[in-house]
């Protein structure tokens, strides 16, 4: 990106995060996988901050710390006492305590704040690098596998008894969360990317009820709010990452009274549950039945 000062580079860095967090948000909404989402933001902040310490790259750091986490997850996912709540609170308070006990025992040169809040302002070519790459594998993903990501979704019972294996898909979609978690943390930090994640994803679900549809206006709600968040900081002189946080925030509201206004239809009854159905080939189409019929 040379000939780009430091505030193109942070504007096409938050084009690239808001799309790839809309991307991937579509999947964190229709698996139902936000508080994981939040915990992991938190729960990476220990390995950007020992990546630092020991002079290595921040999202490499974090990145290791992911995959940890996600082993860790997993398997206090399985324990039949427990379930993925409790693996998801476990991680959201020991990763974060962890990243402040390392930050307090070996006082860290650069503004630990940056970790939590981001600072995109700082990006580099590397950044944009990954968040790019990260962008071109959830699109190979949804494109590829989609129609799995999506019956899986909708009904792993039915998933399972189609002869197909559930931790697949679900292990796939840990991994494309884990990913972005990592990417936009320049964006906006440890703490505040579940709302670019889940906020473009869950509003777009409040106003259309086509999962293709919300493939569109998802990334789209994440470019907004990354490009109005940059530009606000500048306008403002408040922090970016709170910025672009607030304004997906505020783009949830306004899907959410604009769907309440017309009249969006809600889930069915628990105790009329719809029979499962096998997934297509190629399309997904009885995974998109089902979804809509969740639509909340």
């Amino acid at each position: 990106m040379a000939g780009l000062d430091f505030f193109g580079l942070a504007m096409v860095e938050v084009v690239l995060a808001g799309a790839l967090a809309g991307v991937v948000g579509v999947l964190v909404v229709l698996r139902e996988r936000a508080f994981f989402t939040m915990s992991l933001t938190h729960a990476t902040f220990p390995g950007a901050v020992a990546a630092a310490i020991l002079g290595l790259s921040v999202p490499a750091g974090a990145a290791v710390a992911a995959v940890a986490l996600i082993g860790i997850a997993v398997g206090i996912g399985r324990i039949r006492s427990q379930g993925p709540s409790v693996a998801s609170g476990i991680m959201l308070t020991a990763g974060f305590a962890l990243g402040a006990f390392l930050q307090s025992v070996s006082p860290l040169a650069i503004d630990v704040e940056s970790f939590l809040v981001g600072q995109v302002l700082a990006v580099t070519g590397a950044d944009l690098a990954l968040t790019g790459a990260v962008l071109v594998v959830a699109l190979a993903a949804w494109a590829l596998f989609g129609g799995h990501l999506l019956f899986s979704s909708a009904d792993e019972q039915g998933y399972r008894r189609a002869g197909l294996a559930p931790w697949l898909p679900e292990l796939a979609s840990l991994v494309l969360i884990a990913g972005t978690v990592v990417a936009i943390m320049p964006v906006v930090g440890a703490i505040l990317g579940v709302a670019l994640i889940v906020a473009p994803a869950a509003a777009a679900r409040l106003v259309v009820r086509d999962w293709r549809w919300m493939l569109v206006l998802a990334p789209a709600g994440g470019v907004v709010s990354g490009a109005l968040g940059l530009l606000a900081s500048r306008a403002l002189d408040i922090a970016a990452g709170g910025a672009i946080a607030l304004v997906a925030a505020l783009l949830y509201a306004l899907a959410w009274l604009a769907g309440g206004r017309r009249g969006a239809p809600r889930a069915p009854a628990a105790s009329s549950p719809r029979p499962a159905r096998r997934l297509p080939s190629g399309r997904g189409g009885a995974a998109h039945a089902t979804i809509e019929a969740r639509k909340p």
